[in-house]
């Protein structure tokens, strides 16, 4: 054992004659080294790790929600006598002399649930943390209710204070605020009755959506949301760019700057001189400040976008359907679904700057198939949330627009018709109505001329208006025989207008060619979406949705930053 302690010892001073691999970036530990094993035979064995134990994880259980309780038919009578716990915020409270009611939201629903607390509750002594605003945990049994509000209350056994609520500070009370109020503070607004329904709504729209795509057999793909191709051409797109250090958040660029390209079309910025950078105010040169505009790379006196993340101009999306028509080449009915951004600098109640899009795709399809699909899709989903959402759809028929229901009805029930953009033209030269816009061939239609045709002179029936002037539409839609118009088609509804836009695209290689050049688009950019005709084309088509757009419908809220949980505008990015 001496002997074999003292080579050891030898050992440990040196470790050179260990045979150890002469590159290793993880030397074997000398102690678990072949090595050590070989020469110390008589050393201690070293003592297995011991097998690590835990506690297993736990079963995930669904909880019950309050619109699982009182969403029936018999709004919560079967309920009664059951135990249940809600957690929740509350909305009110209102003590009397020997007993409190606590309305508890949590989410699930628009109705709240009213808790009944006595001075035999335990945690009763929280009654004064018990504000609107505050969280709450709130066991007991549901038992007929008293008032005439409600089939159901609660009986409360046991109620926790988890998050209090300081009702001096709490911007949201029990009287109502404006919308306006309520964008500058969209943290909280979904507390509210508005918003919540708004939100339940949104989301019933979006699983339909999946659902019908899903159930005709179309699969969903996951479209980029950086790019360096313009999908409509008309240049209105955010900037992405690694070329400009901007740490200090208290300065920025001016609103034209390279961050923020608002008027700059996107095919001119591979050609973007750098008197247009020095000519932008100059950012400090300080650690907190970050880099000089003027220090962005330059070759022959324009922008170096090769030193640039991507090497080339790369934006943010407006649309996911060029990518989208690459998968439909090869998987036949595909749809995207994700957010898309433009950077039109436009304050109205109908434009964002980041919303989302719905855009499927129809291999070995026309423009018929393609107005047929959209008709389908838009009365799926208009049936679906009458059926699924009846309480939040009551309270806006109610409170946000008189007749929402009778009005999505009419569109999930009556038939779809269609119209050439010439006899829509000539339909509003005919009806002698002055608009503010005017009605001449080759101009675009505006909302109200949309709005005319789908609420009067068709009586509030959904209406598609098909083949388009060319100059006014995309350069990837199928030029018509007649060589003027394109396979286009907008889907216009009661009160919105167009809801809808799609066309067939164009398959034909030399077609699609011309229309890039005639639009000023560098074919370089497109190379792989001309591609698709040259290896496999087949006819097909596709339409665009905003979503936004689409909840706007189907709620009646008049302005469409309120369609989105956090809306992003000109000069507003919070939350």
């Amino acid at each position: 054992m001496a002997a074999a302690a003292a080579a050891c010892r030898l050992l440990r001073l040196a470790p050179r004659r260990l045979r150890k691999p002469r590159h290793s970036l993880f030397p074997t530990p000398l102690a678990l080294s072949s090595a050590w094993r070989r020469y110390c035979a008589a050393a201690p064995p070293v003592a297995a790790a011991a097998t690590p134990t835990g506690d297993a994880v736990g079963e995930f259980r669904r909880r019950i929600r309050v619109a699982e309780v009182k969403g029936g038919e018999d709004q919560g009578a079967a309920w009664v006598g059951k135990e249940l716990t809600v957690r929740g915020w509350v909305r009110t409270c209102r003590a009397q002399r020997t007993v409190t009611f606590v309305e508890v939201n949590d989410g699930s629903c628009l109705s709240n649930m009213q808790c009944v607390l006595t001075p035999e509750t335990e945690g009763y002594d929280q009654i004064d943390s018990i504000n609107t605003g505050a969280s709450v945990l709130v066991d007991g049994v549901v038992a007929s209710s008293q008032g005439g509000k409600q089939k159901v209350e609660l009986k409360v056994s046991k109620i926790i204070v988890i998050g209090e609520s300081d009702p001096t500070s709490f911007p949201i009370q029990k009287k109502r605020a404006s919308r306006e109020f309520l964008r500058t503070v969209a943290h909280l607004r979904p507390r509210t009755n508005t918003f919540g329904a708004v939100a339940r709504v949104r989301n019933a729209l979006a699983y339909a959506t999946h659902k019908f795509f899903q159930d005709s057999g179309f699969i969903w793909v996951s479209s980029p949301i950086i790019t360096a191709s313009d999908c409509e051409g008309a240049g209105e797109q955010f900037y992405v760019t690694t070329l400009v250090c901007q740490r200090n958040k208290t300065e920025q660029l001016h609103p034209a700057g390279i961050l923020q390209p608002l008027t700059v079309p996107s095919r001119v910025w591979e050609d973007i001189s750098m008197d247009f950078i020095e000519a932008l105010p100059k950012l400090s040169n300080s650690a907190e400040g970050g880099c000089l505009v003027n220090s962005i790379p330059s070759k022959d006196g324009r922008v170096d976008w090769s030193q640039d993340f991507f090497c080339k101009p790369a934006f943010l999306t407006v649309s996911g359907q060029l990518n989208g028509e690459t998968y439909a080449s090869a998987l036949s009915d595909i749809y995207t679904f994700g957010p898309t951004f433009r950077a039109e600098n436009s304050n109205t109640s109908r434009h964002l700057a980041e919303f989302w899009m719905i855009e499927p795709e129809l291999a070995f399809a026309d423009l018929n198939d393609d107005m047929a699909c959209a008709s389908a899709y838009l009365q799926y989903v208009v049936k679906y949330i009458l059926e699924n959402c009846k309480e939040d759809m009551v309270f806006f028929d109610t409170w946000v627009e008189k007749g929402i229901i009778d009005r999505l009805n009419n569109v999930a029930e009556k038939n779809f018709v269609q119209m050439s953009y010439s006899d829509a033209i000539k339909l509003l030269i005919g009806s002698n109505k002055k608009f503010e816009f005017p009605v001449k061939w080759g101009l675009d239609l505006q909302s109200e001329h949309e709005r005319y045709i789908t609420e009067v002179a068709f009586g509030g029936s959904p209406v598609i208006i098909r083949d388009y002037p060319k100059e006014i539409k995309a350069f990837y839609m199928r030029q018509n025989d007649d060589g003027k118009t394109v396979a286009a088609m907008d889907l216009l509804v009661p009160r919105v207008g167009e809801l809808i836009g799609g066309s067939q695209r164009e398959e034909r290689l030399d077609y699609l060619e011309g229309r890039l050049d005639e639009s000023n688009l560098n074919k370089d950019s497109y190379w792989w979406y001309l591609d698709l005709r040259r290896y496999g084309s087949v006819p097909h088509a596709g339409f665009g949705l905003g979503f936004e757009r689409l909840v706007q419908f189907a709620t009646g809220i008049d302005n469409i930053r309120d369609a989105i949980p956090f809306p992003r505008v000109p000069g507003s990015a919070e939350f």
